[in-house]
């Protein structure tokens, strides 16, 4: 049976992670999504900027998040999946900034994630079609990266999982790296062959897929066993907002924005067994902080709806 799981962020803090883990477990989660690129955020990124999180060493980041791991193992959640800090790759930085992200984050965060026991560690593609002009060529580039971590992820049994993601063109999203299916399944059966192991997989996010219009069943069925994580959350088809599942409709009709069903049909082609996992953070930081709680229930309850429909037909 499928399970249900949420990210870290918003729930799990340093000073004392027993307390979020165990929030989690009595909301009615069982996995999380453990927020690693919440400690080198985006925004900073983009601006070729860092902190100096990942100069540390493994050693030190063992110390830092054994109350974490033990935290975790004493509440039964299972630390499911985890997302590598991003973007891998800013188009107008220096060389040696891109090169720190490439020969610093992404291996220490490989690291991380073996220290979590963690199977799963999901990445962003590059965004280069523009600058490079063509789609190949902005893969290549992913390939690239995702080769130079390949041997490691072999090592340490961690599976990179990309993900489909959207860029903007003016102040218009449309699809960016790895929203063509079937090109998708062919990568990275290509690399799984070429490594001999499952280095590549991938991570279907529900938001993204709604903003730029891909066929959610038709995605979650081509995919088959390459599915290995999801980031399950809602928005208006407009901007990537992060929010509850079933929180926008399109019309006074209430039809919602998120096609829903078709996502549940897809699970049942795909015969997924994974988790359930929502990445809703956002979601937490909106409400009152007295209703934290209650949120976290709502979004497991939604999770247990979705697990009551596959099990249905499985």
């Amino acid at each position: 049976m499928v399970e249900i799981g949420i990210q870290t962020k918003n729930i799990v803090f340093d000073d004392n992670p027993e307390v979020g883990f165990r929030l989690m477990r009595e909301s009615g989660f069982s996995c999380c999504d453990f927020s690693l690129n919440s400690y080198l955020i985006n925004s900073l990124l983009y601006q070729s900027q860092k902190n100096d999180f990942f100069d540390y060493s493994v050693t030190d980041f063992e110390q830092k998040f054994m109350l974490h791991k033990e935290a975790a193992s004493s509440s039964s959640i299972k630390i499911h999946q985890m997302h590598m800090p991003y973007p891998n790759y800013v188009p107008n930085a220096s060389e040696a900034f891109n090169n720190y992200l490439r020969e610093v984050v992404a291996p220490k965060s490989l690291q991380i994630c073996n220290f979590f026991d963690c199977r799963y560690i999901v990445m962003h593609g590059f965004k280069l079609a523009r600058q490079l002009g063509s789609e190949e060529l902005e893969w290549e580039k992913t390939k690239e990266f995702i080769e130079f971590l390949a041997p490691m992820a072999k090592q340490l049994k961690v599976t990179l999982c990309i993900e489909n993601i959207y860029t903007s063109i003016g102040n218009h999203l449309v699809e960016g790296p790895c929203c063509d299916v079937r090109k998708a399944v062919r990568r990275m059966e290509e690399i799984n062959q070429k490594y001999e192991a499952e280095v590549l997989g991938f991570c279907f996010d529900t938001g993204h897929a709604n903003l730029v219009g891909l066929d959610f069943e038709e995605f979650l069925t081509i995919l088959g066993g390459h599915l290995k994580v999801l980031h399950i959350h809602d928005n208006d088809g407009i901007k990537d907002l992060h929010q509850i599942p079933y929180t926008f409709s399109r019309s006074r009709k209430n039809k919602s924005s998120t096609d829903w069903e078709g996502f549940l049909r897809g699970l049942r082609a795909n015969k997924f067994a994974g988790v359930l996992s929502f990445e809703t953070a956002p979601v937490l930081s909106s409400f009152p902080d007295a209703m934290k709680e209650d949120v976290l229930k709502l979004i497991a309850s939604v999770g247990k709806y979705f697990q009551s429909e596959l099990n249905k037909n499985g």
